[in-house]
């Protein structure tokens, strides 16, 4: 959504862009204009998947607050564990401008400050699946059919 805010022009995309190509994080209220606009659209009625979305406990916050709002809930969340090294080589292969080795440490750093605190916060609330990032795509994809099933009739 950040991506193509940015890619689209909008105001607030603009803004973001400004914060993910230095590897920060966009301020919560930010994103979370952004998030609240796009699941007023007609596409997210009947469900969505955020990826990368929240990314601090505000965020998990303020999206439990947006959920309310629609009278709807929060179905799983799943974290992707990978170890580090693979990550970085998986972010330099995706040959974006804003995946360099710098910015690529800076959210790790990020990440461990800001966003692991994510996992307790959803596992409190029973709602954290872990499921196993290496592997082929194909064996990653069936790992996250097999979590998504265990709480959906749809995948």
């Amino acid at each position: 959504m950040l991506r193509a805010g940015r890619d689209n022009g909008t105001e607030l995309g603009i803004l973001a862009a400004q914060y993910i190509d230095r590897g920060q994080l966009a301020p919560d209220e930010l994103v979370v204009g952004i998030v609240d606009q796009r699941l007023q659209e007609p596409d997210c009625k009947n469900g969505y998947l955020l990826d990368g979305f929240p990314r601090t406990v505000p965020q998990a916050d303020a999206l439990d607050e947006l959920l309310q709002k629609r009278n709807t809930k929060l179905d799983l969340v799943l974290e992707l564990n990978v170890t580090e090294n693979e990550l970085i080589e998986r972010l330099l292969q995706r040959k974006r401008p804003d995946d360099t080795r710098e910015t690529i440490a800076e959210r790790l750093q990020v990440y461990k400050k800001q966003t692991k605190p994510l996992l307790e916060y959803y596992t409190d609330r029973g709602l954290l699946a872990t499921i196993v990032g290496e592997g082929t795509p194909e064996e990653v994809y069936e790992r996250l059919r097999e979590a998504t099933g265990q709480h959906s009739d749809t995948v």
